[in-house]
């Protein structure tokens, strides 16, 4: 059975010099070790903890792969639940209200009331398994805190009738009931 040396000295990975130089070297400390001179050095022991140590960083960049996996899914199982068990049911409504959802606008249908709460900031539109669905405020809020990208629309709160009409510099123009956007 062939050495180490010698195979890789078939596979010209290493020239016969090196090789000399190496057999003399290890033979050295093999004398300096039985004369208790010098410590004998394993290298088969230092590659193998090497190993070892590489091998468990491995581990624990999976497992916090895996754990982020985890966490991930987790909160889209709660985003699902807080929406499923809170969503407001749109009924027959006879109103389009139109919103953007990414690069398109959509539409969807809701009663009179729900466009007031709507824009008022009350109710929210929110994603789901590709259906739109209208939640709650305070339940949007909490889906936003674990993923911003499924509530489509939260108004903000709409200010008091005083402050509007400070800042709406149309606001002696009258503006007809029938106008629906």
């Amino acid at each position: 059975m062939a050495s180490l040396q010698d195979q890789l000295l078939k596979a010209g990975m290493v020239d016969s010099k090196k090789a000399k130089r190496l057999d003399k070297e290890k033979k050295k400390q093999a004398k300096l070790a039985r004369k208790g001179q010098a410590e004998v050095v394993d290298e088969a022991k230092i590659l193998a903890q090497k190993a070892q140590a590489e091998k468990a960083e491995k581990d624990r960049e999976r497992n916090h792969k895996a754990k982020q996996a985890a966490e991930q899914k987790a909160i889209a199982a709660q985003i699902v639940q807080l929406i499923e068990t809170n969503k407001i049911d749109r009924g027959k409504g006879d109103i389009g209200f139109q919103f953007v959802d990414g690069k398109s606008i959509k539409k969807i249908y809701v009663s009179g009331e729900q466009q007031k709460q709507l824009e008022n900031g009350q109710i929210a539109i929110a994603i789901l398994k590709g259906q739109y669905e209208l939640v709650a405020a305070a339940v949007a809020e909490k889906v936003q805190q674990r993923d911003q990208t499924t509530i489509l629309l939260l108004n903000t709160r709409a200010q008091t009738k005083q402050d509007e009409a400070e800042e709406d510099p149309y606001a002696d123009f009258q503006v007809p009931d029938d106008l629906m956007w």
